[in-house]
């Protein structure tokens, strides 16, 4: 888990009371990324990032930038599938300056554009800034596991993975969304992009947002869960074809989930959910040493 945070002013470039302002912000997140924080202001931008080391330990410190300095990358989260995109983007010529696993990004973007986001195996929230275009985009992950949260007032856009870095701005207003505190006493939770503050959004899972040179803000959906209609054929293949299949696709998201730099673990709830995935774990490593709390 790290943290990120930013904003872009419509109305000139940043200042140097901009620099304290997003230093507020940034530090509004040092619970999410103990191990470092840093700051970047450049033309009408500015990012905070504060950061929990897992991949790259050494050199993976954030803002990321690719090789020619057009794109700037902050990211919270983990891409788990970033070696086998890494090796991709290798064999096409595509260097790279760090061993961080969300670098991958930068380079897909630079090939594709934004229709490489369905490439990414991952939970992650982040902000890409494209120098050239003079855009910014803002991506959640295909099921919204990393938070991301945004406002438009008086000409700034601001985000942040919580609303208490948001709130650091002087230009945001706190003031109570009576839509989202009735569904915090109806539902389980509040549902995006409601929140529980006027003005104040979550961005949805799976959609990012394109924020324009001109301060225009448009919001894409990439990715959607579709159940099927109707009856489900299998296709002429046996039922222990799809149970075979399913084990599978689990072991593989486990062996994706583990790889780090650091100590891995893992919290069993007693529930069937983590259970199944500390079985795996055991079968995979049984080494791994087992501790009780």
């Amino acid at each position: 888990m790290c943290g990120i945070c930013g904003f872009i002013k419509f109305n000139g470039r940043v200042s140097e009371e901009d620099s304290i302002v997003i230093n507020k912000m940034n530090k509004k997140l040092f619970h999410r990324g103990p191990d470092a924080q840093d700051t970047l202001l450049f033309e009408n931008v500015a990012f905070g990032f504060s950061r929990l080391s897992i991949i790259g330990l050494e050199n993976g410190m954030q803002p990321l930038f690719n090789e020619d300095g057009s794109l700037v990358l902050i990211c919270n989260g983990e891409i788990f599938n970033y070696i086998e995109l890494r090796e991709e983007l290798k064999n096409k010529g595509h260097s790279f300056k760090t061993s961080s696993d969300v670098e991958v990004i930068l380079h897909l973007y630079e090939d594709h554009g934004m229709d490489f986001l369905n490439k990414l195996n991952g939970q992650f929230a982040f902000a890409l800034y494209d120098k050239k275009r003079r855009e910014l985009f803002c991506v959640r992950d295909q099921m919204g596991i990393c938070p991301l949260y945004y406002t438009f007032v008086n000409d700034t856009f601001i985000f942040g993975s919580e609303i208490k870095a948001i709130l650091e701005n002087p230009v945001v207003n706190r003031e109570v969304d009576l839509v989202g505190l009735d569904q915090v006493f109806t539902f389980a939770g509040l549902i995006s992009p409601r929140t529980l503050f006027k003005n104040i959004n979550s961005l949805e899972n799976g959609h990012y947002l394109r924020v324009s040179e001109s301060g225009r803000v448009s919001k894409h959906e990439y990715w959607d869960l579709i159940y099927p209609e109707g009856e489900i054929r299998m296709n002429g293949k046996p039922e222990s074809y799809y149970i075979n299949r399913l084990e599978e696709l689990f072991e593989k998201s486990i062996k994706l989930r583990l790889r780090a730099d650091v100590p891995s673990g893992l919290y069993l709830s007693g529930g069937l959910d983590s259970s199944m995935i500390t079985m795996k774990v055991n079968q995979l490593h049984p080494e791994f040493k087992k501790e009780a709390f």
